[in-house]
């Protein structure tokens, strides 16, 4: 296809397509679908190899949340059966992170419902960002707070959190549809603050809500235009007791022609593979990995994941490796190297075994003290 053939040019020179082009992307016919994959992979190559980031959640505060979000399970009014708690106690946080360190992530991302963090929650993350960097010194930290104001950028950049993740989720004009307690330009605002602040801009997309291809382009444009360092790309899981627990209009092929868009428009960025996977690409997940470089590893915030040695035997079987601790996931150009870690080039796995036991742990706590996503 002339459009791939242009599509692959672009991007092994980093540069994004059109809009149009990136919607033709997603107009793709099934039959098409292996030449699609094939295409966003020799990007992916270009730019990181064969190397899988790990990413692993920790849910420092569950449901509780004052706002309106129709997709989210610990929304205001949501009645979804989820488990609800308040902050987690730091050496608690540690050890759920521990868990994910010790079966591979390279990063921790620290979660909280809620619209934003008052300046106390602010210093609560930052006692336990102290607890995980004793037990895994080399962790990168990311945090998932809601809506920042500069001064808390700044502490928690100063506290040392690599990266700040918030996402648009869709574009300007859908967004109304799923939130009116505040707006696209809020998280507009954060990931600006974020970035303002000199950590690194993670900011992604729910796919499956009831958006357009328009849509969906859109909003990937949008981040790229905002510069973001990382893109989660979250497939809706319809929880039921949430607006959209109906919502079903995702099948695998429709998954991959939206993540193979993502790369084309993003080509240099850590493109990850994140929450509804399994239920949505089921079989195909291995296909995927031939075009995102990045996936959570285990659960998310309110529902299971594969289990975590799965999800290693995964990567392995379809012919990747874990990227290592401390090595620089992006390219050069994009101020690749993890902070105060040397850099490191290749695609050799990580030094020893992923401790899969550790891994195991990790499902919701079942039969452990630790909690949920721990």
């Amino acid at each position: 296809m002339e459009l791939l053939t242009t599509l692959v040019d672009k991007g092994l020179r980093g540069q994004s397509p059109t809009r149009q082009e990136a919607l033709a992307v997603l107009a793709t016919s099934d039959d098409e679908l292996l030449d699609v994959v094939a295409a966003a992979g020799k990007v992916r190559r270009k730019w990181f190899g064969r190397r899988v980031k790990l990413n692993y959640l920790v849910n420092l505060k569950s449901g509780l949340c004052p706002e309106d979000c129709s997709y989210c399970s610990q929304r205001l009014g949501s009645k979804a059966e989820i488990l609800a708690y308040s902050w987690l106690k730091p050496h608690e946080a540690a050890a759920a992170a521990e868990a994910g360190t010790e079966g591979g992530a390279k990063r921790v991302c620290l979660v909280a419902s809620g619209r934003g963090p008052t300046d106390r929650d602010v210093e609560r993350v930052v006692g336990t960002i102290e607890a995980i960097k004793e037990r895994s010194p080399d962790v990168e930290i990311c945090a998932c707070l809601g809506l920042l104001s500069e001064r808390q950028a700044a502490r928690l950049r100063e506290a040392g959190v690599h990266a700040y993740n918030h996402n648009l989720n869709t574009s300007e004009g859908e967004y109304g549809k799923i939130c009116t307690t505040h707006g696209f330009a809020d998280r507009v605002d954060t990931v600006l603050r974020s970035r303002g602040a000199g950590m690194s801009a993670c900011s992604g997309l729910i796919a499956g809500m009831g958006e357009s291809d328009a849509d969906l382009v859109d909003v990937v444009l949008t981040l790229r235009e905002l510069d973001v360092d990382s893109v989660p790309v979250n497939f809706l899981i319809p929880f039921q007791g949430t607006p959209l627990s109906q919502t079903w209009e995702l099948t695998p092929q429709r998954c991959l022609r939206i993540l193979a868009m993502v790369r084309f428009v993003c080509p240099d960025v850590e493109v990850r593979l994140a929450g509804g996977r399994e239920i949505h690409l089921r079989g195909l997940q291995p296909l995927a990995l031939h075009i995102v470089n990045s996936i959570f590893l285990g659960d998310y915030l309110t529902s299971e994941g594969q289990p975590g040695s799965a999800d290693l035997e995964m990567i392995k079987d379809a012919g990747f490796v874990v990227e290592e601790p401390g090595s620089a996931t992006l390219p050069e150009h994009r101020g690749a190297a993890s902070p105060a870690q040397p850099e490191r080039r290749g695609d050799a796995p990580a030094a020893g075994p992923a401790r899969t036991d550790l891994v195991a742990l990790r499902r919701r706590g079942a039969g452990t003290d630790l909690a949920p996503n721990a």
